[in-house]
């Protein structure tokens, strides 16, 4: 297994129209799955959505992400303008230079980009996880009920699976 944590779209444009009963939860979950990605020397993917029409531009205040999360500059950035990461985006290629062929995905939305994601994970040959309470959406009973289907992976499972243990 050779994976990777990408975070998709928690972009501040976008935060504001998530639920906001598990948005601390989820946002803290976000930033501890990094901080197990790091210490395991594992590379964590950051994808923005952009999209003109909404004013959603790179650079625009609504691009960057939300500004709890502990990203850092040299963490590689796929930009999309599509639902799935991997539709017309450098993903694939970024992943099969670094030799990934495991994703673990957090962010937003559990129903839309990031489920778009994980269904089209397997057509590119990827094993592909969701991490459980690391998700959101505009209603947190939707995000239960994906994270319930598609058995979404707590933290400390994927701790395990990485060999990482909390000092």
């Amino acid at each position: 297994m050779k994976p990777a944590l990408i975070i998709i779209d928690v972009q501040k444009q976008f935060t504001p129209m998530m639920s906001t009963a598990d948005q601390d939860r989820a946002l803290e979950m976000m930033n501890w799955s990094m901080w197990v990605f790091r210490e395991a020397k594992l590379p964590v993917i950051r994808v923005y959505h952009t999209d003109p029409e909404w004013g959603l531009t790179e650079g625009s205040p609504g691009f960057a992400f939300h500004d709890s999360l502990k990203v850092m500059d040299d963490d590689p950035m796929v930009v999309k303008t599509y639902g799935s990461a991997f539709t017309k985006t450098n993903l694939d290629e970024l992943l099969k230079e670094k030799g990934i062929n495991t994703l673990f995905l957090c962010g937003l939305s559990s129903v839309g980009c990031v489920l778009a994601t994980y269904m089209d994970a397997a057509s590119h040959d990827y094993k592909a996880f969701m991490i459980k309470d690391a998700l959101l959406s505009h209603n947190e009973k939707y995000t239960n009920n994906v994270e319930e289907m598609f058995n979404a992976m707590d933290l400390e499972t994927v701790m395990y699976m990485l060999d990482i243990r909390a000092e």
